[in-house]
């Protein structure tokens, strides 16, 4: 997709990936509609593009669908149109087992990931379908390639965006929408912390992760090439290639990985 003089709508910019794919599409000539509940976040973002007048901010809970549907007459009144829309808003739960979790955590976790990514497909893919040329990328996640425990219906929510995502892409071929869907693995961004849980004490161990800034210019590139799936991080790319040899022994190996540190 040719980016520069598109508009994008992007969720979760008032930090980490969200952030960096903000600043990077504006640095790519395109224009950006910015998407967060953090609107101190949200105007950081729009103060460190160079651009900053290629950047509107709007403070928006995903989850709320007439806010989403209130979201596109914003977006177009201050762009005019949009051509591509990019979901990275998302959240974690507690690091602990299935049946700890309480039903309120669990949903939280659906309705943000999921949900969240639902509300904004449904809202804009219409008007991306008049386009000559549009982008529609969602955030899935290692965990939707292969299980964590510990984070068990934190992937399944991913593992429903996975499906969800990868189903438009087959839905869309023969339109002028195409789909990217995004598996991060261990990104140091400040997940944990917008998710109102701990992160897991390593013990000391030193944990292998990519930069926010990084996985922008992964995500970035990957909406210029059409990609279908972007894997990002070599942690991603070596688990996810694992789980191909071995789904039971992938599983496995990350699991007592795992409760080491639990």
């Amino acid at each position: 997709m040719q980016i520069a003089d598109k508009v994008f709508v992007v969720t979760g910019a008032a930090n980490g990936m969200g952030r960096q794919v903000a600043l990077g599409l504006v640095r790519r000539g395109a224009r950006v509609a910015a998407v967060d509940l953090d609107e101190d976040g949200l105007g950081e973002t729009k103060r460190l593009c160079a651009a900053w007048d290629a950047v509107s901010t709007h403070a928006v809970d995903v989850t709320d669908r007439g806010a989403v549907e209130v979201l596109a007459g914003q977006v177009r009144a201050v762009h005019g149109v949009v051509d591509g829309v990019v979901n990275i808003a998302g959240i974690i739960h507690r690091f602990c087992t299935f049946t700890e979790l309480s039903a309120d955590e669990t949903d939280r976790v659906m309705s943000v990931n999921f949900g969240g990514t639902v509300n904004m497909c449904r809202t804009f893919l219409p008007e991306l379908l008049e386009r000559p040329e549009a982008n529609l990328t969602n955030m899935s996640s290692l965990s939707a390639l292969l299980p964590f425990a510990s984070q068990t219906f934190y992937g399944a929510s991913k593992g429903a965006v996975k499906q969800f995502s990868e189903g438009l892409y087959a839905e869309l071929l023969d339109t002028t929408v195409r789909v990217v869907t995004l598996f991060p693995g261990n990104i140091s961004t400040n997940l944990t912390g917008n998710s109102g849980v701990q992160m897991l004490d390593a013990g000391g161990r030193t944990v292998r992760a990519t930069t926010p800034e990084v996985a922008g210019r992964r995500i970035v590139d990957g909406i210029a090439r059409d990609s279908f799936r972007v894997v990002i991080g070599t942690d991603a790319r070596f688990l996810d290639a694992l789980s191909r040899v071995s789904a039971k022994l992938s599983t496995r190996f990350v699991a007592k990985q795992i409760k080491s540190v639990l």
